[in-house]
C-alpha cells in the first residue's frame, strides 16, 4: 500500500511540473533543473515502486525501495524549498501602475522589477495601449498580455485597442483612459515609456502618461529596447533575483519570438550592463520625471 501511495505523489509531481509550469517557473529559481530533477527521479523510482509491489509484504527489497523512495522525496523537497525565489515583504504595500503601449512592452522594459514589487506585496496594475496588430496577430498578442502580466502577478491588466503604430492619433483617448485608471487604482508610482524612444507609440504614450499623471508624485520612465542614446537613467532597480521571471515573461510573448530584443541573450546583456552602474549584478534602469522619496520608500 505505500508503494502505490509513493507512485501517487511521483505521478502528482511529474503532472505538476510538466502541466503547471508558469507557476513553478515563477516562484523557483533554476526551474529547469527542477523539473527534470522531477522526471528524472520518477524515472527511477517509479519502476522500482511497482516492482515492490509484487514482493510479499515486508521482504528486505520492498523496504529497501520505501526507505530509498522516502529519502529522495524528502530531500527533493528540501531541495525545492531552498529553490524557491526570495521574497522580502516591504514594510508599507504600495501601489504601482505600470503603462505599456504594446503586450510585450512591459514585460521587456520593467518585468524584473513588476515581479520584484508582488513578491515585495506591493500591488501591481498592468495597462497595455493597444494589441499589437500591426506588429503580429492581434488576438494571440492580446492574450499573450494577459498571460505575459498574470505571469508577473499584476493584480489586473488592462488592454486597450487603440491604434497601433498610431497612438498619437488617439491622444485623447490615451489620456482620458490613463486618468481613469490613475482615478481607479490610486497609484503610488506610475511606470511609462522614456521620452528618448525612438518609437513614435512609445512617445505618444509616454506624453499623455504625463498629462494624465499630472497630479501625481512619482513617475519614472523605463528603458525599452527603442531607447535611444539620450536614455539616462538615474535611478536603478536590483532585479538579481527576479531576472530569471523576467526572461521567463518574455518568452510568453512567442507571437514576437524571432525578434532579436526578445532573446534572453539580450536581456540578460542589458541586466549586466545596467546592474554595473548601479554596482549590482542585475538591475533595470529608469529615468525620473518626478520622484518623491516617501512614495517610493522601500520598494
Amino acid at each position: 500500500m505505500y508503494h502505490l501511495f509513493i507512485l501517487v505523489l511521483l505521478a502528482l509531481a511529474s503532472a505538476g511540473v510538466l502541466t503547471r509550469t508558469d507557476r513553478w517557473r515563477r516562484h523557483l529559481r533554476h526551474p529547469s533543473a527542477v523539473r527534470w530533477g522531477v522526471l528524472a527521479t520518477t524515472a527511477v523510482l517509479a519502476p522500482l515502486n511497482v516492482y515492490a509491489t509484487t514482493l510479499p509484504s515486508g521482504s528486505g527489497v520492498a523496504l529497501g525501495v520505501a526507505l530509498a523512495s522516502t529519502t529522495a522525496i524528502i530531500l527533493g523537497v528540501g531541495g525545492v524549498l531552498l529553490l524557491r525565489r526570495p521574497v522580502h515583504r516591504a514594510a508599507r504595500s504600495r501601489r504601482v501602475l505600470a503603462i505599456g503601449a504594446h503586450p510585450d512592452d512591459l514585460e521587456l522594459a520593467c518585468g524584473g522589477a513588476l515581479a520584484k514589487f508582488v513578491d515585495a506585496g506591493h500591488e501591481v496594475h498592468a495597462m497595455v495601449m493597444s494589441r499589437g496588430a500591426v506588429g503580429g496577430a492581434e488576438a494571440v498578442r492580446l492574450s499573450e498580455a494577459q498571460r505575459g502580466a498574470a505571469f508577473l502577478g499584476a493584480r489586473t491588466v488592462t488592454v486597450h485597442d487603440f491604434p497601433d503604430t498610431a497612438l498619437a492619433q488617439a491622444e485623447q483617448g490615451l489620456v482620458a483612459a490613463i486618468e481613469a485608471a490613475i482615478d481607479h487604482v490610486d497609484p503610488d508610482v506610475i511606470l511609462t515609456h522614456s521620452a528618448h524612444d525612438q518609437h513614435q507609440d512609445h512617445a505618444a504614450v509616454h506624453a499623455a502618461t504625463l498629462r494624465a499623471a499630472r497630479q501625481r508624485t512619482t513617475i519614472l520612465c523605463y528603458e525599452s529596447p527603442s531607447a535611444t542614446r539620450a536614455f539616462n537613467p538615474s535611478v536603478f532597480i536590483d532585479i538579481a533575483d527576479h531576472l530569471d521571471v523576467k526572461v521567463q515573461a518574455v518568452r510568453l510573448h512567442r507571437d514576437q519570438a524571432g525578434k532579436p530584443y526578445m532573446s534572453a541573450q539580450r536581456l540578460r546583456g542589458l541586466a549586466t550592463f545596467r546592474g554595473a552602474q548601479a554596482k549590482r549584478e542585475y538591475a533595470e534602469a529608469y529615468e525620473p520625471v518626478r520622484l518623491l522619496g516617501s512614495a517610493v520608500g522601500d520598494l
